[in-house]
């Protein structure tokens, strides 16, 4: 996993600590279900973290449009938010 952390942007530095958090979870469970569920929100808040990082102004779109259940606009915001990240994660992947 630490192959991974090489490969990251100076801007998802304020993720270190929960990579390394990760690889600690991995090197104490055994890899199989007991591991998913052990590490699963270690796993979680790293993608986020790194999403947040990478893609600041659109992740911070899509959790204020798709907090909450709402009216048609703010579904169509939430939808428009949605692709406005993936269009950033898309653009920041290696070809």
């Amino acid at each position: 996993m630490s192959s991974v952390s090489s490969g990251w942007s100076s801007g998802a530095k304020e993720c270190d600590r929960l990579l390394r958090s990760l690889e600690e979870c991995h090197r104490r469970v055994r890899a199989g279900p007991v591991r998913d569920m052990a590490c699963k929100h270690l796993n979680l808040a790293l993608a986020q973290c790194l999403v947040s990082s990478a893609c600041q102004e659109e992740s911070g779109a899509v959790r204020a449009h798709c907090s909450s259940v709402g009216t048609s606009l703010k579904r169509a915001q939430c939808q428009q938010a949605q692709l406005s990240l993936s269009l950033c994660l898309s653009s920041l992947q290696q070809p």
